[in-house]
């Protein structure tokens, strides 16, 4: 299979980065992914895991992927996939600024920025997270966006993952 890529952008901010799918290491998450492409929604900076930007999808696909090419420990440039059941979420101190259902699952898409991530959360302990794409290109330009996001706030801003 020849390699795939996604664009990961932050659109306000018009910063873009290209990311390579790890097809080889977790072929059901990055298919699951892809066929879900275009996604947009609006970005979250971490509190825990430190150095990573997200943002909750509803499910991509009718069965959630096996945790596959799992890591604690992500790296910069790492794109990571977390599914969560909603009530894992409900703490309002995960800051989310609208309501989780308890029932429902939310999926995670993540782009790690930068060095010394620890997947650790105080709620619930460790959080495996399954890496499925690598940036290969304009990592420092995103990782300067995200870090701003973080001193001044991520309100408005979106965070889009689409075929490159």
């Amino acid at each position: 299979m020849a390699d795939r890529y996604v664009e990961v952008a932050l659109t306000k901010a018009d910063v873009r980065c290209t990311a390579r799918l790890l097809d080889d290491r977790a072929p059901l998450t990055c298919a699951a992914v892809w066929e879900a492409l275009p996604l947009v929604g609006d970005v979250y900076h971490a509190k825990f895991a430190r150095n990573e930007i997200y943002a909750l999808f509803p499910p991509l696909t009718g069965v959630e992927p096996p945790l596959e090419n799992p890591t604690v420990t992500p790296i910069p440039g790492d794109l990571c996939y977390f599914s969560f059941e909603g009530a894992r979420l409900g703490n309002r101190a995960h800051g989310f600024d609208r309501t989780i259902r308890p029932e429902a699952t939310v999926v995670d898409l993540a782009l790690f920025y930068e060095r010394n991530n620890l997947l650790l959360n105080g709620d619930v302990g460790w959080v495996p997270g399954t890496v499925w794409g690598e940036v290969v290109e304009g990592l420092e330009e995103m990782a300067a966006a995200c870090n701003d996001l973080w001193r001044t706030g991520a309100a408005g801003e979106t965070l889009t993952y689409a075929r490159a």
